[in-house]
């Protein structure tokens, strides 16, 4: 007799279909689903019924959704498949080139363009040839709009599609922060140095006699700098912090780039050092050994009490010899801001430079109204923009510019 379970399905047929091109379009849209799970769900949906919305949503919703991140994406998909009777049109007016002024004001809900693009693909209209409700075909003249490439570079990551995310992380592995070497203190030799070696030249004129023949000379030894990461990956920042640790593994795994070494650290209510799971060379082995071993993603934020803990245990480890710091967080915090702000003080203090990089200054009328961020200003030397591949880029030509402030100078006069 056979083993396996009895498989009850709905009366209708069309159901099921529905439920299994509705599981594809979810697949296509990010979330991991096989046909184990498109059985459950038909199971699932025989057992509670079609007769009210929320149990069939939840139903599903109990199938296929197994990451909190995957819950705006299933949400959108639900809706635009199931429930707004004029979905085609909604996503096909997603898909549709936005204009200035119109479209831009009202930004796609997280989640829902890649619902649309699940949901039409393969459907998508010609962008240079658009058919009105009357049937009548308009012409739209996009040779001067800028490309693809361009356009993505400055595109929100929390804005981007699947495919998006996916080209972005290949232009992020080829982007590299450069930086000028530091003169050391030590000196080493050097035929043409700028500096005479005194003792050496009399070693050697001893050894000839007392005759000096040739001027020893010296140079000051090049050292390169560490760079120091600590990035936050609390619910407010899970989706520009897994593309920036795309960037982070590039950079620390670029041949010729400079640094001495690289350090990463994640938090969110703990702090996670994620320093040997950078070197590995494959990212996706990399950044899910990251992610299993930090348990507190998409969690809360606790930014006074990780710094804390990063000053008390790694500071004296990773930041000496003038090493440079990108903190990377939105600087949202509820805990107490004047011991944030001692944190803060002390990390800038140990640091050559501490470069705030925040995903809100995408926004135009930002301004330091958290009281976490008012804590947090004053003790860093640039604070800048960190939500899209050209502010990665703007970054990575300023690093090593000392007098680049960013945004800091303006928002440090509205305190």
């Amino acid at each position: 007799m056979s083993n396996y379970p009895v498989l009850t399905l709905p009366d209708q047929p069309k159901l099921v279909q529905n439920i299994t091109h509705f599981a594809r379009a979810l697949r296509k849209a990010g979330l991991v689903i096989g046909p184990g799970r498109i059985i459950d769900a038909v199971q699932a949906v025989a057992a509670a019924g079609f007769t009210s919305r929320h149990d069939f949503f939840w139903a599903l919703h109990a199938c296929f959704v197994s990451k909190p991140e995957h819950r705006v994406v299933f949400s959108q998909v639900f809706r635009l498949y199931w429930r707004d009777p004029q979905f085609l049109e909604h996503m096909m007016a997603m898909l549709l080139p936005a204009v200035r002024g119109v479209q831009e004001e009202k930004p796609a809900k997280p989640g829902e363009k890649r619902a649309a693009e699940a949901l039409l693909e393969g459907t998508q209209p010609d962008p240079d040839h658009i058919v009105n409700e009357d049937g009548t075909e308009i012409e739209v003249n996009t040779t001067l709009t800028m490309s693809a490439e361009e356009r993505l570079r400055t595109l929100d990551f929390e804005q981007m599609s699947t495919d998006e995310v996916a080209r972005a992380k290949v232009m992020l592995s080829q982007l590299k922060l450069p930086l000028q070497p530091i003169q050391s203190r030590r000196l080493i030799a050097a035929p043409r140095g700028p500096r005479p070696d005194w003792r050496r030249t009399l070693r050697n004129a001893a050894r000839q006699g007392g005759e000096i023949q040739t001027m020893a000379r010296t140079k000051r030894r090049i050292r390169w700098p560490n760079l120091v990461v600590i990035c936050d990956i609390s619910g407010s920042m899970s989706n520009y912090s897994r593309i920036i640790l795309h960037f982070l593994h590039a950079v620390s795994n670029a041949k010729g780039a400079g640094w001495a070494r690289v350090h990463g650290f994640t938090f969110g209510t703990r702090l996670t050092n994620i320093t040997r799971h950078l070197a590995q060379r494959d990212v996706d082995v990399a950044l899910a050994a990251a992610g299993a071993e930090a348990q507190d993603w998409e969690g809360g934020t606790r930014i006074g009490e990780c710094l804390h803990h990063f000053n008390r245990d790694w500071s004296r480890r990773v930041l000496g010899q003038g090493a440079v710091v990108l903190l990377i967080t939105d600087g949202l915090d509820r805990d107490d801001p004047e011991a944030l702000s001692r944190e803060m003080q002390r990390l800038h203090l140990s640091a050559r430079r501490l470069i705030w990089l925040n995903p809100l200054l995408r926004w135009e009328g930002f301004a330091p109204k958290a009281q976490g961020i008012r804590a947090m200003l004053p003790h860093v030397d640039s604070f800048r923009a960190g939500h899209s591949i050209a502010s990665l880029e703007d970054l990575a030509k300023v690093i090593s510019n000392p007098d680049d402030k960013g945004e800091k100078a303006r928002l440090m006069a509205l305190l």
